[in-house]
């Protein structure tokens, strides 16, 4: 869909710089087709009216006024085959508009599953994340908290050693003033 869809853009932007032009060549195509079928209707029509006068007897005229109404009959199933052809080149085109619209239909359709799963993805990666730093800080505040109770080993030596002097309350040997 996603090729198809790109084509269908490409085709979409290059109609756009012609429609203008390929809708007038068109209609003179159109336009001079229906000028040279009423051409040729009122060349019948005038042939039929020069006849008109030759006619004398009554199966002569009456075969000539029967020409007539098939030549009316004739341009009014000109103008409703005309009209026809109209609208079954309308209904062609949207058939092919209905087409290409279920392409791009399709693409979006795509585009948006793919964006929700994503999106899915995305979040299920932002809770992850999130209850990682949580269970990180946790365990950082636990490390902290257990350091805090636990003494330091130097000051574990410290208290070792101003417990033994605060009890001796002699000074060590090596430290002892001489008498006086």
């Amino acid at each position: 869909p996603q090729a198809a869809f790109a084509h269908l853009a490409l085709a979409f932007r290059c109609d756009v710089f012609t429609l203008r032009q390929r809708v007038q060549v068109e209609k003179r195509a159109r336009d001079a087709a229906e000028e040279n079928i009423q051409e040729e209707l009122g060349q019948c029509q005038a042939a039929l009216e020069r006849l008109g006068p030759s006619c004398t007897d009554a199966g002569c005229k009456e075969t000539l006024e029967q020409m007539q109404r098939s030549l009316a009959v004739l341009a009014a199933a000109v103008e409703r085959a005309t009209s026809a052809a109209e609208k079954l080149g309308a209904v062609h085109q949207e058939a092919r508009m209905s087409r290409a619209a279920e392409v791009m239909v399709q693409h979006v359709e795509n585009l948006k599953r793919h964006h929700m799963r994503e999106h899915a993805e995305l979040e299920e990666m932002k809770r992850l994340i999130q209850q990682n730093s949580r269970n990180r800080q946790l365990a950082e505040t636990q490390d902290d908290t257990e350091l805090r109770l636990r003494p330091h080993p130097l000051m574990r030596t410290f208290q070792q050693v101003t417990g033994r002097s605060s009890v001796t309350l002699e000074p060590p040997p090596c430290c002892a003033l001489p008498p006086s």
